[in-house]
């Protein structure tokens, strides 16, 4: 699996404390991650609007299987990410709810809270949380009994979302093209997107724009 971490700009500091600890589980489960930013207060700077543009993009192009996200309380990353088609996004604050989203609800994306609990202890709290969500089996259901209507419900709510949602690139072209620009503007994020994405009618938006600039 290849896994996606983002912050945004009020959070920079602390992406050293959350890229280590993904690295630390993801490496015993033989995933990748690609840590697009921000890594410090120095680094391309992002809001959670950007990220999730980025995270849609990354997503839908198939740079990545699954995208880590956060902001100060990981409710702006949470709207932003679930804003976008081809995003399920889940809001986790404990390994409780990685689990329980990763069994139930068989998304790809988490929203974390990088500021507010995030005290004595943190760090440990956040590795159990991946631990949780990339270690076995997803979409086992919890409790097992229920795991047909759980299954049919997140298939059911995804079909709804592809529903209502716009062609993606006729959405990326409606969004202000500065927002845009912003999002794909980072070294770390090109570098994950243009080795990764299959999309080619994605790659070719994103060359398009990054022409302009």
């Amino acid at each position: 699996m290849k896994i996606a971490l983002m912050n945004e700009f009020s959070q920079a500091a602390k992406n050293p404390i959350i890229v280590e600890q993904l690295n630390t589980v993801a490496a015993k489960e033989g995933h990748s991650v690609f840590n697009v930013g921000m890594k410090n207060d120095d680094d391309h700077r992002l809001t959670y609007i950007h990220l999730g543009i980025i995270a849609g993009i990354l997503l839908n192009s198939g740079a990545v299987d699954f995208v880590v996200a956060g902001c100060g309380t990981g409710q702006g990353a949470l709207m932003s990410l679930n804003a976008h088609p081809g995003v399920t996004c889940g809001y986790c604050i404990d390994p409780s709810d990685a689990y329980l989203f990763a069994q139930i609800n068989n998304g790809n994306a988490l929203a974390l809270s990088f500021a507010k609990g995030f005290g004595w202890g943190a760090d440990l709290n956040i590795q159990y949380m991946f631990e949780k969500a990339f270690s076995g089996v997803k979409g086992q259901g919890y409790p097992p009994e229920r795991k047909a209507s759980q299954v049919a419900n997140a298939g059911i709510l995804n079909s709804v979302k592809t529903a209502i949602a716009k062609n993606y690139l006729e959405a990326l072209n409606a969004i202000d093209e500065e927002l845009i620009l912003t999002a794909i503007g980072g070294e770390v994020f090109q570098k994950c997107f243009f080795e990764n994405a299959k999309d080619e009618k994605l790659i070719a938006f994103v060359k398009q724009k990054l022409q302009t600039v």
